[in-house]
């Protein structure tokens, strides 16, 4: 949205776009007189950690709190709020609008009626997304079915699951947003108990997602939202012949 040159420091999880500003400020233990001495007009949280709202107030620096997404929807608040806090509230509209018409666009080319089940991990334990979850829904735009919408306990959205509830689901497709952070692929999936004989992996219809992306509801859920779009397409033309 164009405030780049305005940001003068990220905490040390944020990793993107790579010329962003990155210093030691933790993102899980934020410290006041660390977050002060970069003398920030704003400062923007999605978790009120450590009472860092009240305790910034108190040194009368502004806060904007911007918790995790839950629907599409909050994406697109969050960043016409973020434009309309930092002084850039029409670029703001621009990025908005281009990511709904891009997400339409995918949408409208999505295959129709493909069937097709889909198993998203987040990490090897293995946790899952449900389809009530933000990242449930960018695949609820594909007409893909979750696997992990029956799963026993749903623990608000992201449930446990067990390697013998995966193997007995047998998806499609799997998604895999465990890569970066844990070296996840087809090959690691196949040493699972049980798993090696699953249909994603004989029909080479595992996709290693960017972990930054499947997990952040910036811009980039376009990006996110083209590559699960790009393997329906794949696996629907397989369906389509076999």
């Amino acid at each position: 949205m164009g405030a780049g040159p305005q940001v003068v420091a990220v905490d040390n999880q944020s990793n993107y776009p790579p010329e962003a500003p990155k210093t030691d400020l933790s993102g899980f233990e934020p410290n006041v007189e660390a977050i002060v001495a970069e003398k920030p007009d704003l400062v923007v949280v999605s978790d009120d950690l450590n009472k860092i709202v009240a305790e910034l107030g108190k040194v009368n620096v502004p806060v904007l709190v911007q918790p995790a997404a839950t629907k599409l929807d909050d994406t697109y608040e969050e960043i016409l709020e973020l434009g309309a806090a930092t002084g850039n509230k029409a670029k703001a509209e621009e990025v908005v609008s281009g990511m709904k018409t891009a997400m339409d666009k995918l949408a409208a080319e999505a295959p129709k009626d493909t069937k097709l089940t889909y198993y998203h991990e987040l990490d090897q334990t293995p946790y899952a997304a449900t389809s009530k979850t933000f990242i449930g829904q960018i695949y609820g735009i594909f007409g893909l079915t979750n696997i992990a919408d029956k799963a026993p306990a749903s623990a608000g959205g992201y449930p446990k699951l067990s390697a013998e509830f995966v193997a007995q689901a047998d998806p499609d497709l799997i998604f895999l947003a465990d890569v970066k952070c844990c070296g996840q692929s087809k090959e690691t999936l196949a040493k699972r108990p049980g798993w090696k004989n699953l249909a994603a992996l004989k029909n080479d219809q595992v996709i290693q997602l960017d972990d930054d992306i499947a997990s952040r509801w910036g811009p980039r859920v376009v990006d996110l939202a083209e590559a699960i779009g790009a393997a329906v397409t794949e696996a629907g033309a397989g369906n389509g012949t076999s």
